[in-house]
């Protein structure tokens, strides 16, 4: 896949890729909280369930409005809300650097939610438009690693970042990023023009035909609920890896360097899955092969935890593999499912909206998880049942993908 051309002996990249890149600007500011966490707790002390309610109130936008910005994109022009979250996330957490409390810092990452919703919800569709047929597979499936791609990177830079000069500046440099991040996006990515000439917006009420289209298929529900079933559960086991890790007596930097390699390793899967796809594999394989593995992986590693040498049951060699394959295989569904949102579409005019529905559920989903994860973990005393939560979302998952696969044939 060629990334870049030369332009007057200047090296000018493909304006997909500008897309993708802005995505993962994005996902740095939904990562960038779990290195923080044990910080935050000591100067502003926040609570367990207060940090699972950070983790996922940066998706509380999306789950309040993934299908209306899904609905105005084409009115107000994909690019357009690209800017405008890219701007959003810079703001707030430029003011979240200044918080001194964690009531402040709830209230400006639901801002943060709005900024990630508006960047992440047009990206399929622009990348639609900007690439030939023929490489759409790969693309968006390269464009669903944009979430693990950002987080590990938050993951993995976080910690040295904060150790040496502190959150409040992890969070303003992270503002500075998304603004320039913001500028490429203006300088390289065309205006969209596309949507002007769309049928479902050729008239003034086009979103009520693009609404009802959309929630009338059967298409756009299924992929919508089965995002929701797989980021949950992804979100969760991702974003307390720091604290469990720590809880178990391992090094910051270790636990680091090992849940950034968790949150990376499910960039494979992403770009598998659009590989894979393109060579005629079904989607409903990977969808079974995904939430079956992410099953499995947090039994192994959770039904035994603590993850203390000398724990009876699993060497902790095993369960952390366990976890990488949890994240790695488990990757193939976000792939998978950009793929068919695209496909599943009930019209030509209607790609921003179910990619916007499929949002909403995937930000339900995100919300849901680590706070559930977080009150189980209360009440039981320890992670051991995290794999109760994780497990009814795969067997969900893997029902949606049998329905899927009939509605495809």
């Amino acid at each position: 896949m060629v990334s870049a051309v030369h332009n007057g002996g200047r090296l000018v990249v493909q304006p997909a890729l500008v897309v993708i890149a802005a995505g993962v600007a994005a996902a740095l500011h939904v990562g960038k909280l779990s290195p923080a966490l044990p910080v935050l707790s000591a100067q502003l002390g926040v609570t367990l369930l207060q940090a699972g309610f950070l983790l996922s109130l940066v998706q509380l936008a999306g789950m309040a409005l993934g299908l209306v910005v899904g609905l105005s994109a084409d009115t107000l022009g994909l690019r357009c809300s690209m800017l405008s979250g890219l701007l959003l996330l810079s703001t707030a957490s430029l003011l979240g650097g200044w918080a001194q409390d964690a009531q402040t810092l709830l209230l400006l990452r639901a801002v943060e939610g709005l900024g990630f919703l508006l960047v992440s919800m047009p990206a399929p569709s622009l990348i639609r438009h900007l690439v030939r047929p023929e490489r759409m597979s790969a693309m968006l499936g390269l464009w669903g690693a944009y979430m693990p791609l950002g987080t590990a990177t938050a993951l993995l830079c976080g910690p040295l970042f904060i150790t040496l000069v502190g959150w409040r500046y992890w969070w303003w440099s992270l503002a500075v990023l998304t603004l320039l991040m913001s500028w490429w996006v203006w300088q390289s990515v065309p205006a969209d023009h596309w949507g002007a000439h769309a049928p479902a917006t050729s008239t003034p009420h086009g979103w009520v035909r693009r609404l009802r289209l959309t929630l009338g298929a059967r298409g756009p529900w299924l992929v919508a609920l089965s995002f929701a079933m797989y980021s949950g559960q992804w979100l969760a086991v991702i974003g307390f890896l720091p604290t469990i890790y720590a809880q178990a007596g391992f090094a910051s930097g270790t636990s680091a360097v090992l849940t950034a390699l968790v949150a990376a390793v499910n960039m494979v899967g992403n770009i598998a899955s659009g590989r894979l796809l393109g060579r005629g594999v079904p989607p409903q394989v990977l969808l079974y092969t995904g939430f079956g593995v992410m099953g499995l992986g947090t039994l192994l590693a959770f039904v035994t935890f603590p993850l203390e040498a000398g724990a009876s049951g699993l060497p902790a060699t095993v369960r952390f593999v366990a976890v990488l394959l949890f994240s790695m295989l488990g990757g193939m569904i976000p792939g998978t499912l950009f793929s068919l949102a695209v496909r599943l579409a009930p019209g030509e005019g209607t790609v921003s909206t179910t990619v916007g529905w499929m949002q909403q559920w995937a930000s339900l989903g995100q919300f849901a998880g680590p706070p559930l994860v977080a009150w189980v973990a209360s009440v039981v005393g320890g992670w051991h049942w995290t794999w109760g939560v994780t497990g009814a979302c795969s067997l969900f998952g893997l029902l949606l993908a049998w329905q899927l696969g009939r509605s495809r044939t």
